[in-house]
């Protein structure tokens, strides 16, 4: 089936996994259907904990802490009409694990630090994870750690295989305090807060009239 000529490109949302020291990288999971929702939650980071803390009401000692949550399908009854060997073979076992290894450690890691502790290494140090980035449109692109996960399938072949599933994500922003300015998710980050600068100066200016105020009282 061919698509209408004039139709715009459909972008993809998806993650793309980096490697923590080099940046390049990794893996890129390219969401199949993007959500029809995304929810985000931005909580403000103050200072002043209590009420009538005066010289700090107003005060920022970060940025906010951001989460977001999105509920992505994954179905292969396209390609098992089309007879796609791989999807005929596993389903779609294959676009599920490339989601869920993110939040593993490697099979290499663990082998190593199981081989470090029989040689009586008294501290192992944890083992680190690629840099995931969320990529959401050219302007959203977010260094992001996986809070939640949860997948939920639905429908399965006679070999058990689950060929429909729908996937939660839960996933939290991460800015320059979690990441350091050097960093290449610090980096991103910022990107991004000066990209959102840009827009709100975008944005329509109100009038205090629109209110029905002639000024500040």
């Amino acid at each position: 089936m061919t698509s209408f000529p004039g139709s715009p490109k459909l972008l993809k949302g998806g993650i793309v996994l980096l490697h923590p020291d080099s940046g390049v990288p990794l893996q890129v999971v390219v969401l199949q259907y993007n959500p029809d929702t995304l929810s985000r939650t931005l909580q403000p980071q103050g200072i002043g904990s209590e009420p009538g803390d005066r010289l700090e009401a107003l005060r920022l000692k970060s940025p906010p802490l951001e989460t977001i949550k999105l509920e992505a399908e994954i179905d292969a009854t396209d390609q098992l009409e089309m007879a796609a060997p791989i999807v005929g073979r596993l389903g779609i076992f294959p676009q599920l694990a490339a989601l869920e290894v993110m939040i593993y450690p490697t099979s290499a890691q663990l082998n190593d630090n199981n081989s470090q502790s029989r040689r009586g290494v008294l501290e192992i140090a944890p083992m680190e994870a690629p840099l995931a980035l969320f990529v959401w449109s050219q302007t959203r692109v977010l260094p992001v750690r996986l809070t939640e996960f949860s997948i939920t399938e639905e429908a399965f072949d006679p070999n058990l295989n689950p060929i429909r599933a729908k996937v939660s994500l839960g996933m939290r922003v991460l800015t320059v305090s979690d990441l350091g300015f050097a960093h290449k998710g610090g980096n991103l980050f910022m990107a991004y807060l000066q990209q959102k600068e840009q827009l709100a100066r975008m944005g329509a200016q109100g009038a205090l009239s629109a209110l029905g105020l002639k000024g500040i009282p």
